[in-house]
């Protein structure tokens, strides 16, 4: 590969504007194609900073590799808070249902330690127990014990 190029940008709103298009301006890529190809690999992710790598050839060839937006980033998005409490133990600033765990999880999955969905569904409940987010009414702790002792894996555990 001739180059590489790595930016931040809004899961499926992509355009030849700043950061990518100055980026991509002096290379060989037919740009247009590149931001189409962004946006058809970043929809899930709606508007939520992804993290995208470019390479390309100086033939004009290309290839884009998608990252996973950051835990937090997802938990926010989800949720629909800007920012986490000041005072996590204390202050709550959203509550997401299980189904909405799972679903950060399995987005987040690749790019995590855990073998399974439950276990990925634990990694992100511990972010939302630093951010101030209470998952079906209960402090994130208290509701990783209850996965811990099995009472959801019904749900964590589907399609996994």
């Amino acid at each position: 590969m001739a180059g590489t190029i790595e930016v931040l940008v809004p899961g499926g709103q992509a355009n030849p504007g700043p950061p990518l298009g100055p980026e991509l301006g002096p290379t060989p890529v037919d740009v247009q194609a590149v931001v189409q190809e962004i946006n058809d690999q970043t929809a899930a992710f709606d508007g939520t900073e992804v993290p995208v790598t470019v390479e390309y050839d100086d033939d004009g060839s290309f290839d884009i590799d998608v990252g996973v937006p950051p835990t937090a980033a997802l938990v926010k998005d989800e949720a629909g808070f800007e920012t986490g409490s000041g005072e996590p133990q204390k202050d709550f600033v959203a509550d997401l249902s299980v189904d909405q765990v799972k679903k950060i999880a399995e987005q987040k999955h690749p790019d995590l330690l855990a073998y399974d969905t439950i276990n990925a569904a634990k990694e992100v409940v511990g972010t939302c127990a630093s951010m101030g987010v209470t998952i079906e009414g209960d402090d994130a702790r208290d509701f990783k014990e209850k996965v811990d002792s099995g009472e959801y894996d019904d749900v964590l555990a589907a399609d996994a």
